[in-house]
């Protein structure tokens, strides 16, 4: 039974709370984070249901540099998991960080060793995330030891949708233990432990726990990244490419898998229809190996096939992950060409296996030119596109084929980082 008074709430509550800020910290000794950790603490928000609802939530989360620094030995920490212990910025190959996205042009300190902590806060309207704000910053003004390598705000735009026009955040996975049923189309619950340490995964056993136990049961691994959206490019792009507004939008569809709205192209393969992603029963009821095997309706090479294949692949929820996030920066205006500001997606990534979830998902399906018999196709959309890479879509009588497709999202910054139980938590800040 999971421990859900001791697990952090970030994934496993399916919260969607539409503000924030991220603030991304360094220990300067020991008994710095220590301190801070024994004052922020008790906002920590679990994922027990009966927790009580809230306009705000506070989750943390710690990098291995910064376990180190709170005084957890080497030893223990050569248990935890490689790409954790060696930090998102060294496994820049494995990812696809390459060029623009290499951690050397990273910003906010992300690529920086002196990164320890992650302090997340989410609200339902700007004035609680003001109120909180100025709450962690009276905290932090009491732990001077504590430095602030940048933050981050977000928040989802008037319109509800992410920066290149989207509706976000349809697709969900559900975790057995949490007492949320999945909708149709969503297949069984996964089992826990693909996400939260300590418990059983979907071989049905419960993989050997780092140590000290107290620190990782409970604990989740997330990967953290900042995206850049390009949204000047990405509407030329569309505009190159089709001749009226309506074959704009289909084209978006066709490179996202759902129309901007987020119905589903296998279950509105022609016209958008917004009351289909208004029912949660239907607007994510739907496979490819069964509905749409040749990807008529949906590419292929769709951004939302690539990372969640469904039933053309098997133990599909091996790879899964739990993904939440927010929008960042201002919206940029219709027919307006890029201002140069800094706008994109703060994105987390949680799981239990970074090489065998994140790692993979990234390599071998957004990053892959074959994917599932393509030819020399990535993601388009958060593919590392160099200009050479295409984009197919399937269609009778003949493929379509969009020729160095630019790139759409570049990697701002990143991180590993666990997120351990509240237990854990207390039992670091005592040293």
């Amino acid at each position: 039974m999971l421990e859900l008074d001791d697990i952090q709430g970030l994934l496993l509550k399916q919260m969607r709370m539409p503000c924030g800020r991220y603030s991304f910290l360094t220990f300067r000794r020991p008994d710095d984070g220590r301190g801070f950790l024994s004052r922020v603490v008790h906002q920590v928000a679990v994922a027990d249901p009966g927790s009580g609802a809230s306009g705000s939530c506070v989750f943390l989360a710690l990098t291995c540099n910064g376990l180190r620094v709170l005084g957890i030995d080497e030893a223990a920490l050569s248990s935890f998991a490689e790409p954790f212990r060696a930090g998102m910025p060294a496994r820049a190959e494995q990812l696809g960080d390459h060029g623009a996205s290499h951690p050397d042009h990273w910003v906010g300190g992300l690529a920086s060793p002196d990164l320890h902590a992650l302090l997340m806060l989410v609200a339902t309207d700007p004035t609680e995330r003001a109120r909180r704000i100025e709450e962690h910053q009276s905290l932090l003004a009491a732990c001077p030891g504590v430095g602030i390598l940048s933050e981050l705000d977000v928040a989802l735009p008037a319109s509800g949708r992410e920066h290149f026009g989207y509706q976000d955040g349809i697709s969900k996975v559900y975790v057995e233990g949490t007492g949320i049923e999945p909708p149709p189309g969503n297949g069984p619950a996964a089992k826990p432990g693909e996400f939260v340490l300590g418990y059983p995964d979907e071989t049905g056993s419960v993989p050997t726990l780092p140590q000290p136990e107290w620190l990782s049961r409970n604990g989740t691994y997330l990967a953290y990244r900042q995206l850049y959206q390009d949204v000047a490019a990405f509407r030329e792009f569309l505009r190159q490419h089709a001749s009226t507004p309506d074959e704009e939008e289909l084209l978006a569809a066709k490179l996202m898998g759902r129309w901007r709205s987020g119905a589903p192209l296998v279950l509105a393969p022609q016209q958008d229809n917004p009351e289909l992603v208004a029912d949660p029963q239907r607007n994510n009821n739907f496979d490819y190996g069964q509905m749409d095997p040749r990807g008529l309706a949906c590419p292929i090479g769709a951004h939302i096939r690539r990372v969640n294949p469904r039933d053309t692949i098997n133990n599909m929820l091996r790879r899964r992950l739990i993904r939440t996030g927010l929008p960042y920066g201002p919206p940029l205006p219709e027919h307006s060409p890029d201002d140069g500001v800094d706008r994109g997606l703060a994105i987390f990534f949680g799981c239990a296996n970074l090489e065998r979830q994140f790692e993979f998902v990234q390599k071998e399906w957004i990053n892959a030119p074959k994917f599932q018999g393509l030819d020399h196709d990535k993601d388009p959309i958060t593919g590392d596109h160099d200009g050479t890479y295409n984009m197919t879509i399937q269609k009778k009588p003949l493929k379509k084929t969009l020729r160095s497709l630019p790139r759409f999202t570049t990697v701002k910054g990143g991180a590993y980082i666990f997120l351990p139980g509240l237990q854990a938590l207390r039992l670091l800040a005592k040293g």
